[in-house]
């Protein structure tokens, strides 16, 4: 149906626009200091929400709150994912990141099959096998902190679930707000390397403008204008193709090299990611069947008593 292919397309590029993220950053992160990065990605989006909800009306009490929460959560996970791509390859960057797909469901539900943790066990051998080069050996500072940003990042999932569970937040407030404590959280450490910017160039401008518009508020108003009219199975594989857009990206256009350790570990990866997605998913529908069913015997059984 042409409805349905017009969101899956949606979704795809998304995750190309996602995927392609992390060469953009390593790149910009080439040009300027990091923290210079992270504060004008956040400024350049702070100053279009602010537009943008010129005449919509006030922030609710919930949105002020939840949003400050949620910006210093999705600022921890940028540190660390802005730092690790400066210091490792954006294909490194953007297949260990997705062990996000896989960390949050621990996070969320804690009990899970053991067929999930063999395939958590598969992504960790191919992070290993990704970043042993020519040979296998420790991973490298960058490596480590998209280790840490993924963990984060999960936990940042999680905690967007919980808070925005049954409140009435808008999306696009909550998102304001986020960027808003970014932009403060970043000024004054980047504020002594601001002179800097009389000599950045278009190309580092327009890098910086793609990473604040592109990839953040486009990007979440297309995922949710997308995840509104497709199964959430279907989003997931869809947006669960970022890691190979990135390594992608990062080969295709950044000039990176992957060995043949390498190209095994991205493939165990993706792998691993798809594999625990699935079983995560089939027991998840399983517990809610579960959970169904009891209610209705407990029904069953009290309209037995009542008669």
């Amino acid at each position: 149906m042409p409805h349905t292919r017009r969101t899956d397309g949606v979704l795809l590029a998304l995750a190309a626009v996602w995927g392609s993220s992390y060469l953009t950053a390593k790149t910009a992160t080439d040009a300027l200091p990091v923290l210079i990065v992270l504060f004008l990605r956040y400024a350049i989006g702070a100053l279009v929400c602010l537009a943008a909800l010129r005449g919509v009306g006030s922030l609710t009490r919930d949105e002020k709150r939840y949003g400050s929460l949620l910006g210093l959560t999705q600022a921890a996970v940028l540190v660390l994912e802005t730092y690790g791509v400066a210091h490792t390859s954006a294909g490194n960057a953007g297949l260990i990141i997705s062990l996000t797909l896989v960390l949050t469901p621990v996070l969320d539900r804690g009990r899970l099959p053991g067929r999930f943790f063999l395939a958590v066990g598969v992504c960790v051998v191919g992070v290993g096998l990704l970043v042993s080069g020519n040979g296998l050996r420790a991973p490298g500072a960058g490596d480590l902190l998209m280790l840490g940003a993924a963990v984060v990042r999960a936990g940042h999932v999680v905690l967007v679930g919980r808070v925005t569970a049954g409140r009435a937040v808008r999306p696009f407030q909550v998102t304001a707000v986020q960027t808003a404590v970014g932009a403060v959280l970043f000024l004054v450490p980047a504020a002594p390397g601001l002179p800097v910017l009389a000599r950045t160039g278009a190309a580092t401008w327009a890098q910086l403008v793609y990473l604040a518009l592109c990839c953040g508020l486009c990007a979440f108003l297309a995922q949710t204008w997308a995840v509104q009219r497709t199964s959430a199975t279907r989003a997931s594989l869809l947006l669960g193709t970022e890691p190979v857009w990135a390594l992608l990206v990062g080969v295709g256009l950044g000039g990176e090299r992957l060995t043949a350790l390498g190209v095994l570990g991205a493939a165990l990866i993706v792998s691993g990611t798809y594999w625990g997605q699935s079983v995560e998913r089939v027991h998840r529908a399983a517990s809610s069947e579960a959970v169904r069913d009891a209610a209705l015997r407990r029904a069953g059984a009290d309209l037995s008593r009542a008669r």
